[in-house]
């Protein structure tokens, strides 16, 4: 037995023990040659691909700049939601390409894009990130319609005559 071995004896000892592995294996930020982190996002049938680098808070979603391509203030709040949390307003350039479903999920899309970017790019934010929710998918999709039915859960108008 080695002398990590001899000093754990109950659960407590390995609850420390798994506590000092976590904080000497700090995960190191994910950067690429040109200074660029990037992230998948997804949210009901959209899919987003979005990179995040060092600048000045300029979002170009699709090529456009995200106060044309998200006209509703509700989608922009999403995404500077995401820079809220991590206090990291106008620190970054995002560029993201999204596809599929519309402009609601789109945006989902690309805040859980952008947050998991943010993340890889500093680990540090990935706390604060996580404790808000958002570096988690959201799974709700639209339900399936079923036969017999006018949609979903939506019945036919009953005639009793």
């Amino acid at each position: 037995m080695t002398e990590e071995n001899k000093e754990i004896n109950n659960l407590s000892d390995l609850s420390k023990l798994n506590a000092i592995e976590e904080q000497s294996v700090q995960s190191e930020p994910k950067i690429d040659s040109l200074g660029r982190s990037y992230a998948t996002g997804r949210r009901k049938e959209s899919t987003a691909r979005v990179w995040v680098k060092r600048g000045t808070g300029k979002i170009l979603i699709n090529g456009k700049d995200m106060i044309n391509y998200f006209a509703r203030p509700v989608l922009q709040m999403q995404l500077n939601f995401v820079f809220d949390i991590a206090e990291r307003k106008d620190q970054f350039d995002v560029v993201a390409t999204v596809k599929g479903g519309g402009l609601s999920g789109q945006a989902g899309a690309v805040r859980h894009g952008l947050s998991r970017a943010l993340s890889l790019f500093e680990p540090d934010l990935r706390k604060p990130l996580k404790a808000a929710g958002m570096l988690t998918r959201d799974s709700r999709v639209v339900e399936r319609k079923k036969y017999g039915r006018a949609k979903a859960r939506k019945s036919f108008q009953f005639s009793k005559r």
